[in-house]
C-alpha cells in the first residue's frame, strides 16, 4: 500500500520515529539498524511496510529497501510477527541474518531474543532457498542511477523467481546476439531459454 515516506523527522527514538510528510505526522516503528543510519538526519526517506492485524494497523519504516525486503521475508515465516521481525533486525545486521540463514547457522538465529531453537530452524528451512535464489548481493541496495536494459531485465527475472546466475547467463547470450533489444525483448527471450 505504501512504498516509502520522505519528510522531516519530528521525533527519533531507537524504536520509532515520527516523520512529517505533507503536514501529516506518521508514526513508524523502526529497527536499531535503521535508527543507526538515520540518527543524525533531520530529513529522510523510509521504506514502509504496512501491517494489518485484527487489533492494529501498524507502519514499519526501514532505511533501505533491502532491510524492508528481509523484514517481509522474516514475517512470512509462521510464528514470526512484525515485532519479532523488528527485534531480529535490531539484534544483528540484515547481512548477518541473511548469511546465517543461507549457511544454516541455527545458533546465530537462536541467539536473538525471543527466537527459540524450533523457530530458528523454521526460519532457515522456509527462507534458505528463497535467499539462495536471490544471490549473495540481494541485500545490497540497488543504485538509483540509470540502469541498463540488461540490469532491468535481470531484476525483473529475479523478482519472477529465477536464479540470478542462470538469468544473467541467458540475458548475456541474448544481448551478445543483438545488443539493441529493449527490456521487454530481453525478458521474453530469456523466458524462452530458462
Amino acid at each position: 500500500m505504501y512504498e516509502y515516506f520522505k519528510g522531516k523527522l519530528v521525533f527519533k527514538a531507537p524504536t520509532h520515529v515520527i516523520l512529517e510528510v505533507g503536514g501529516i505526522g506518521y508514526y513508524l516503528h523502526i529497527s536499531l539498524t535503521t535508527f543507526s543510519q538515520i540518527k543524525d538526519m533531520e530529513e529522510c526517506k523510509l521504506f514502509a511496510s504496512f501491517q494489518v492485524r485484527e487489533d492494529s494497523q501498524t507502519l514499519y519504516g526501514f532505511a533501505t529497501e533491502a532491510e524492508r525486503h528481509l523484514f517481509e521475508h522474516l514475517i512470512s515465516v509462521s510464528g514470526i510477527g512484525p515485532n519479532t521481525g523488528r527485534m531480529m533486525l535490531s539484534s544483528i545486521t540484515p547481512e548477518e541474518i541473511q548469511q546465517a540463514i543461507i549457511a544454516g547457522q541455527v545458533n546465530v538465529i537462536q541467539k536473538i531474543k525471543g527466537i527459540g531453537p524450533k523457530t530458528a530452524q523454521r526460519v532457515i528451512l522456509e527462507l534458505q532457498d528463497k535467499l539462495k535464489k536471490q544471490g549473495p548481493d540481494a541485500l545490497i541496495p540497488l543504485p538509483i542511477s540509470k540502469t541498463s536494459a540488461i540490469e532491468e531485465a535481470l531484476t525483473a527475472l529475479v523478482m519472477l523467481g529465477f536464479a540470478k546466475p542462470a538469468a544473467d547467463k541467458a540475458l548475456q547470450a541474448i544481448h551478445a546476439s543483438d545488443p539493441d533489444q529493449s527490456v521487454e525483448q530481453l525478458i521474453k527471450g530469456a523466458l524462452k531459454r530458462l
